[in-house]
């Protein structure tokens, strides 16, 4: 049925967001402070590279997986547009995991994804080797899914007066909701100066498509209010036993303080423990907050997606609909012990912001990611075999040198890859162990097929990121290891390999005038 009530806020007040570009109140530190892009105003947190570590000392590397893309379709807006990535901008697993891998599905919903470890050589360091890992959650056909009670929470502030905003919003919404059921509900929510509830728990994609045809940009943004009753509107309508989640659509730009933005980030989280979660849609560009994107949908045990064209809006809200509304797997971690008699050194490539501490790993307290409904993540160590050139030198102390400490005597495995996750309604961890043996790094082969794209794939956000440890390998090196592609995503990669060659020429010669 369709519901319209209009609340208006003052914008100083509360968790405002700043769609019209509002000043910051003097004092005031926000997500707006996070690495502000000189260039372009927007707004990224981005991490160091990861470092290396010798496993005689730290042997052990725990993460949180994520099944976030955001950051390769906002890499591709900039490269299609001419314009120069910044490296705060790129997150290497993000790039990986937004194509599909040739992973097996698992052979049971018992355990709700499989996982594949391989071993190949490095296309450009022959001194090492590349660890892959591998994870496929089963897949739910859209007759299959639970009923959905989605609230989509659209940004119709000043800001989103632009062709690849509100109108690109409009048309990706209307994708979703010509992938419901009779089943599903819908409620839909705008602010800008004010929070107005435009439709509350319609079944009829005709109502809710014709709400969202009607949408306008203009005024300030209430941000914070309109979260509020989204929360309030997905507990009214809760689906027992479904999926209760909210959808925000906007370009994220929030002026919060310390305070309010603590504030923010503990609703989100309240109410994630109340089973209502979160995705954050991302919209664009010149005052994008991708960093706070990122950090809401983390937190809100949802993920995050940036839409820069129809295809993709296609892609996401239909194509991968379940992925992106079913979550079958929560609080998911990997941990990688190496064997130092067969393992000298290892760094993880990308998941910078994921990094968990090693008791972080069994303390099922501790926050993690989510796999959805046939959602795929993969991970890529770079290691050093036993006896091969480093990158570490070596020390002077003889105590500390490596070799000096006790060494295992086991030398058939290379490594052991332990998961943890609990099920959608559950509260214990299950564990995984799958060992890594050490025939496969002695045996490695090049990369090749899909393997070697993920591979490639992992270079170019590297490579954007600067990462020296790549050497000499370039962009031509990284489309000659992805190789002739047919598939439309995958060739749209390659081609970004020869525009983010042509954006680094054109930028040496620009420094060399």
């Amino acid at each position: 049925m369709r519901f319209r009530v209009v609340l208006s806020f003052p914008l100083m007040s509360g968790l405002m967001l700043s769609g019209c570009g509002g000043a910051k109140p003097a004092g005031d530190a926000g997500y707006e402070d996070i690495a502000s892009n000189a260039d372009s105003g927007e707004r990224y947190d981005g991490k160091e590279v990861s470092p290396i570590h010798r496993v005689a000392s730290d042997p052990v590397s725990t993460f949180a997986i994520d099944v976030d893309t955001g950051s390769y379709t906002n890499v591709r807006r900039m490269l299609m547009a001419g314009q120069p990535v910044p490296a705060e901008a790129v997150r290497t697993e993000e790039m990986i995991n937004y194509f599909r891998y040739d992973y097996p599905l698992p052979v049971d919903r018992a355990t709700p994804f499989s996982v594949t470890t391989d071993v190949f050589t490095t296309p450009w360091n022959p001194q090492t080797r590349l660890l892959r890992i591998g994870l496929r959650g089963y897949d739910v056909a859209r007759s299959e899914r639970p009923a959905a009670n989605l609230v989509f929470m659209v940004d119709v502030s000043g800001s989103m007066d632009e062709p690849d905003k509100l109108p690109l919003v409009k048309q990706a919404l209307s994708v979703l909701a010509d992938g419901l059921r009779g089943d599903d509900s819908i409620s839909i929510i705008t602010y800008s100066g004010s929070v107005e509830a435009l439709v509350e728990g319609s079944h009829d994609p005709a109502e809710i498509k014709a709400a969202l045809s009607g949408l306008q940009a203009g005024g300030g943004t209430a941000g914070g209010p309109a979260l509020s009753m989204a929360y309030d509107l997905a507990r009214a309508h809760r689906i027992s036993g479904g999926i209760n989640r909210i959808v925000m659509a906007t370009d994220g730009d929030f002026n919060v303080g310390l305070s309010d933005q603590k504030g923010l980030e503990d609703m989100v989280r309240q109410n994630r423990e109340d089973g209502i979660t979160l995705t954050a849609l991302g919209f664009g560009q010149g005052n994008y907050n991708d960093a706070m994107m990122e950090a809401v949908a983390d937190l809100g045990n949802g993920n995050h997606a940036y839409i820069d064209n129809a295809m993709e809006a296609r892609k996401v809200l239909g194509e991968e609909l379940s992925s992106t509304l079913f979550t079958i797997a929560k609080d998911v971690k990997v941990q990688v012990e190496f064997n130092p008699a067969v393992v000298s050194e290892y760094r993880l490539i990308g998941y910078e912001n994921r990094a968990l501490r090693e008791e972080d790993f069994a303390d099922d307290k501790v926050d993690a990611g989510e796999i959805g409904a046939g959602h795929q993540v993969t991970a890529i160590y770079e290691i050093v075999p036993a006896g091969q050139q480093g990158w570490l030198p070596p020390r002077k102390y003889a105590a500390n040198a490596v070799g000096t400490h006790a060494q295992s005597d086991d030398v058939s495995e290379a490594a052991n890859v332990r998961l943890r996750y609990k099920l959608p309604d559950g509260t214990r961890s299950r564990l995984i162990d799958v060992p890594v043996t050490a025939s496969r790094v002695l045996m490695a082969t090049a990369p090749t097929g899909d393997a070697a794209f993920a591979i490639a794939v992992a270079a170019f956000g590297q490579k954007l990121r600067g990462d020296t440890r790549l050497g000499n390998f370039d962009y031509a090196d990284i489309a000659r290891v992805a190789g002739h592609q047919t598939n439309y995503w995958r060739s749209e990669f390659v081609e970004l390999t020869n525009l983010a060659a042509g954006s680094q020429k054109q930028a040496t010669t620009d420094q060399a005038q």
